[in-house]
């Protein structure tokens, strides 16, 4: 059986919540979807916000949809360096503790105390999916790339196991830099 999943390039992104979509963009603004992703539900959309840190600004970073429940920022770690912030890697959602920032919109500001990262590369799979490579969700696998002069093998990658998800990897842009990978490149499951 082939192990072949499709790797992804997560560019920086931001999650807002809706308390702080309404102080970005002004009270009961509704994010506008631009782009469907592959993942079912969510969305690029048409706002963007400046990430701010010590050093330096990222300006018109994208916002995903939907709203989620708590604002999370995530950024490679060649951005998190050039910003001076902290950007400790951690799965989504999982923001205690980790860096600071400011969201700069059109109609407000956001100081974040937390929720800056840098994503853990991951696999997300259905139930099904998971049969098919048999692990389950939270494992820990490999994932080896084969490009042209920068085939790279990826450890640490965590499996993301539910119903709302499609098949594929996410990496990060140095991530995805590092092995040479562009859209289609796909990857090899190693246990």
């Amino acid at each position: 059986m082939s192990k072949q999943i499709l790797v992804e390039t997560s560019a920086r992104h931001v999650h807002v919540s809706r308390e702080h979509l309404d102080i970005l963009f002004g009270k009961g603004y509704e994010l506008t979807a631009k782009k469907d992703l592959s993942q079912p539900g969510q969305f690029a959309c048409t706002e963007r916000v400046d990430v701010v840190g010590p050093k330096k600004t990222l300006a018109g970073v994208s916002i995903l949809g939907p709203t989620r429940p708590a604002s999370q920022v995530e950024i490679s770690l060649t951005d998190a360096r050039s910003i001076g912030v902290v950007a400790p890697i951690r799965e989504s959602g999982d923001i205690a503790g980790t860096g600071a920032c400011k969201l700069v919109g059109p109609c407000g500001e956001v100081e974040l105390t937390e929720g800056v990262i840098a994503a853990k590369r991951h696999i997300h799979m259905t139930p099904a999916d998971a049969a098919e490579f048999d692990v389950k969700d939270k494992d820990v696998v490999s994932v080896q790339v084969e490009t042209d002069g920068r085939a790279l093998t990826f450890g640490d990658v965590v499996v993301r196991v539910s119903e709302k998800f499609a098949l594929a990897m996410h990496i990060d842009t140095d991530e995805s830099n590092a092995a040479c990978a562009g859209p289609g490149t796909m990857g090899t499951l190693i246990k």
